[in-house]
Parts: C-alpha cells; structure tokens; sequence
C-alpha cells in the first residue's frame, strides 16, 4: 500500500511539474507570438501601401499623426494617422487609400489633350481639410470651422469655400491660380509646348500671351540631405502651391536635368530658387555654367537661396538671411522670391598646381563663390568633414555642426598647427608680391560674409577700407594669426589683417603640407601654387528684407548708392 501512494505521489508531482513547465512555455512562448504575429502583419500591410503609393498617380506620404484635426476624404471618420497626397492635399485613411485613388485625381501637370490650344482651366476642388485661419471667397467667413469634413479648397488658386457657399458656377468657374499665379507654370502651357514639339517647332514665345503678362515662372531645386533635413517638409509644401512639374528633389535629379525645363519657357523670365546649403548653390551655378556652354545662355535663370546649410554665408551677403528652420510661411518665401531684385555675382578660377620636376598630373581647378583659405579655418573644416564622413547620422543639426567647428577650433588655439605661414608660403597680388607679417591663416574673400556670418573685411568697423563688392571683379585678402583671432573678429573685437584687393591672387606654398579650402570644400595640399582668376557672372537675386542695426552699419555700396539715388529723386 505504502508503494503505490508513493507511486501516485510521485506520478502527480510529475504532472504538476509538466503542468507547471507547460504553462511557464506558454506564458513566454504566447507574447512572442503575438509580436512576431503583429510584426509580420505591420511588414505585409508597409508592403500593401507602398505598392499603393508606387503604382498611385497621387504623391502619397504616410504619416503616424496628422499634425491638424483630419477627417478621411473617402468615409469622412476623423483620423489620426494616415496617407496625404503632397501634391493636393488629400487625407485618406489607409483602408480607404485604394478607393481614394479611383475617386479622386491628383494635380495634372499638363491639361490632357482634347484639340485646339488652351488658356484657361476650371477650379479642381477637393473637400475637407482646408488649412487653419481661411476664408471663404464667397461669403467672407472662416472655413474649417465644424468638427466633421466640410467645405471646398482649389489645389491650384487655394481659394477655400463653404459647402453652403458651393454654387454651380464655381465648379465650372476659371481657375485664376490665386496669388502665385505670376510663379506657376499653368498646365495648360505645357500641353501647348508639348503639341508644338510634336510639330518640330520651337517658337515658344508665341505660347507666352497664353499666360500672364509679367509671368515669372520659377522653378524649385531642394537638397534633402542639406543642415537641418527640411528640404523632404519644403519640397511637400512647394508643390501643394505650385505645379509639381516645378520641383525636384537633388538627392534624385542632377540640377543640370532639371535646368533643362528652363528651355521650355520664355528667354529671361524663370527664377530658380534653391534650397540647400552654399555648397548646392555652387553645384547649381555649375549646372548654369553648363548651360552657356551648350549654347543656351537666353534661358539662363535668376537665382534665389533658400538657406538649409550651416555656414550659408552666400545667402547671408544676398539678403536671404544666416538659415532657415521653418520660421518663415513658404507663402512669404515665395513673395520674397517674386519681390527680389536681380544683381550679379563674380565666380572665380581657383586653380591649384603641385610642385615638382616630374609632376605629370593636370592641375586641379575649383570654381569659387565664396571664398578661399589656407591656415586655421580650412584646418577647422578638414577636422569636421572627416568627422562626418565617419558618423554622418550625427551631423544631422545646424546647432551639433557649429558646436563640432567650436570644439575643434577651440584645439587649434592650443595646439596651432598652422604657425608660421608667413614663412611657408609668397603671396602676389596683381604680380605684386606682398610682404607677410607673422600670421597662421590667408583668407580670399568674394562675398562679404563668411564664418558662418562674420563680416571679415569690415572686421570692427573702425578702421577706414575699401568698399567690398560681390560684383566689382575684385578679391578681398586678409590674414589672420590664428583661430583665437578669428574669434575676436567674429564678435567684433579685433580687426583682420587687410593684406590689399585684386583682381589676380597668387599664392605659392613653398613646403609642408598644409590644410586649404574652397567655399567650404576642404583638402590637405603639399607644395604648390594656388592661381586665382575671374571666370564668369552669375545671376542672382539679392532679397531687401528688414535689416538690423548693425547690418544698416555694415551695408554693402550697392545698397547704398540705391539709398542715395532714391534720396535725390
């Protein structure tokens, strides 16, 4: 008897042990399942809406919270998250993504083809969703204001309507594209311009009446990958305004490409407004460079700047202020883009060529806008290129970038790696060789901002100099003696070493290897001589917006002999 309830002891205690490792597997086993479970559902449902977006006419975005109170525009349930069409601004949830492509057409970029030339097109309304703040063209009153999807927007004109206000007429109604009508390239045109290149012609002028009389189409080039990663944001809200056949993102078309659409309009009337940091400006200008070259120098644009780098010194000097973090509406940015005024730029040849008897290499050649340096600050900017080359996703900030340029101009200081430049290397200036006094660093300057906002040539502003201009053929040089002094020069505590103005600068460095610079494009470069000659103008546009005090102080003489015309007038 002992035996068998030792037995069924032992028998149920194995039971329980089992029991309690089964329920144990299941307690860990169940969650995971349910998360691989989830996660494979997330993945094939990611895979379903990009199929969507890709085979969609609409420019689909996906976002995980709308940052307004959206309604669907198929079901019209509120949503949080969900799919909006950069180009018209639909809302859908993403059940309702497939419906909304076979309800609703998108932005057309150019009219289709139905016979005979058009110059004119009707209102393309989308319901719901209208933006913050906007009124009615009808009756003058706030739209949006119910809690449900209500009232009408025209993606072209953005004029807003009420649903009581909606009449017959207005659907049929000529859209007159609304305030950016003179920077809107009509679809109606393209259509036109496509059916004479059918015909193998070209007089394109003659498509122009169709249009506007003071008609400045402008086209929009966005770095996405420029400073602060806004251009994804700008490039959304651009084509919600204009044409999208207006904007392109450089990270997927060359400028060179999307230059080309210059072709199709009127001989000296686009502007070109670019947004990225000085160096996608210089890759643009390049771009235009190449357009001379091909012979199409009657479709070069103006060009305006958009500032998303860290340095933007170029679009400082130009009036387009030091960087743009979304402060400003794009509505007023493309008001500023109409109101600017052209001017031009000189671009110079830097061209670079190494020492040696048996040196076979061609000479390197640099085009620059900005400005050109040997000496601390090229140090600065070799140091903080190679440390974004290791780990770019750090880099991602305008505030992480200037405090790296802090950090390692504050090594410099300590350890001085450039000293005694003035012994290394001879400096020309129109053939005229200057005498060096002790320094660490030369700086060639075009423009009268660099640093990151130092006015360098004015330095403290007491001291009498000449005037410096961005369009007058000539280089301003200074030198300095070390990172320390560009700092005191930065928040006007010290002046620059004016070494003279030139229209030639030539520089020899003699021995070592040394750090240099060209509008922010950094190198270490052994024994050489650096050549610096004017190459070409460029076409600018030069935005008057409020100044400060001390930019009023430090106005450049273009602004003031325009001061001093309007007072004798």
């Amino acid at each position: 008897m002992e035996g068998t309830e030792s037995g069924s002891r032992t028998s149920s205690s194995a039971v329980a042990d089992w029991s309690l490792v089964f329920w144990t597997l299941c307690s860990v086993l169940l969650p995971v399942l349910i998360t691989l479970w989830c996660s494979f559902q997330r993945s094939r449902r990611q895979v379903l809406i990009r199929d969507i977006f890709r085979k969609s006419k609409h420019d689909w975005h996906y976002t995980d919270l709308f940052g307004q109170p959206s309604y669907c525009c198929v079901c019209a349930q509120h949503i949080l998250q969900g799919a909006f069409c950069n180009c018209c601004g639909l809302r859908v949830s993403e059940g309702c993504l497939k419906k909304a492509d076979q309800l609703f057409l998108c932005k057309e970029i150019m009219m289709r083809s139905s016979g005979g030339a058009h110059s004119s097109m009707p209102h393309h309304w989308i319901r719901g969703n209208v933006p913050l703040c906007s009124c009615c063209v009808i009756c003058k009153q706030q739209c949006g204001t119910q809690p449900k999807l209500c009232d009408y927007r025209c993606v072209w004109c953005q004029y807003t309507v009420h649903d009581e206000c909606m009449m017959d007429r207005l659907k049929t109604e000529e859209c007159t594209f609304g305030e950016f009508r003179d920077l809107i390239i009509p679809p109606y045109y393209l259509s036109t311009i496509n059916q004479l290149r059918k015909d193998k012609r070209t007089d394109y002028e003659k498509v122009v009446p169709y249009c506007r009389k003071h008609w400045m189409p402008v086209i929009i080039l966005a770095n996405t990958r420029s400073g602060n990663n806004m251009g994804e944001t700008l490039l959304g809200e651009f084509k919600n305004l204009l044409n999208p056949v207006q904007v392109f993102d450089l990270s997927k078309i060359a400028p060179a490409k999307a230059l080309q659409l210059c072709t199709l309009l009127p001989c000296n009337a686009v502007r070109v407004l670019v947004c990225g940091g000085d160096g996608t400006v210089g890759w643009v200008l390049d771009a235009i460079d190449e357009m001379k070259i091909k012979g199409q120098e009657r479709y070069i644009p103006q060009v305006a700047i958009l500032p998303l780098g860290t340095g933007n010194d170029l679009s400082n000097t130009l009036g387009w202020g030091a960087g743009y973090a979304g402060e400003v509406p794009v509505e007023q940015i493309l008001r500023n883009v109409m109101e600017a005024d052209g001017i031009k730029l000189d671009r110079w040849k830097v061209q670079v060529t190494n020492k040696g008897y048996y040196n076979l290499r061609k000479p390197k050649v640099f085009t620059m806008n900005n400005y050109f340096s040997i000496g601390p600050d090229a140090l600065m900017a070799l140091n903080f290129h190679a440390h974004r080359e290791k780990t770019p996703s750090l880099f991602s900030s305008r505030i992480i970038n200037k405090a790296v340029y802090f950090f390692y101009g504050t090594k410099d200081c300590l350890v001085q790696e450039c000293k005694d430049l003035n012994k290394k290397v001879e400096l020309e200036l129109d053939g005229e060789r200057i005498k060096l006094p002790n320094l660490e660093g030369i700086i060639v300057l075009n423009i009268g901002y660099w640093g990151g906002g130092c006015r360098l040539w004015e330095g403290m502003g007491d001291e009498p100099y000449p005037l410096a201009r961005h369009d007058d053929g000539l280089l301003e040089v200074v030198g300095v003696h070390g990172s320390f002094h560009c700092a005191q020069i930065q928040v006007k505590l010290a002046n620059p070493v004016r070494l003279g103005q030139a229209h030639t600068v030539r520089l020899i460095l003699k021995s070592s290897k040394m750090p240099m610079q060209v509008d922010g494009e950094p190198w270490a470069q052994g024994p050489c001589t650096v050549t610096i000659t004017h190459k070409t103008h460029a076409l600018m546009l030069y935005h008057s917006g409020e100044q400060t005090d001390d930019e009023a102080s430090s106005m450049s003489e273009p602004d003031q002999l325009r001061e001093q015309t309007d007072e004798d007038v």
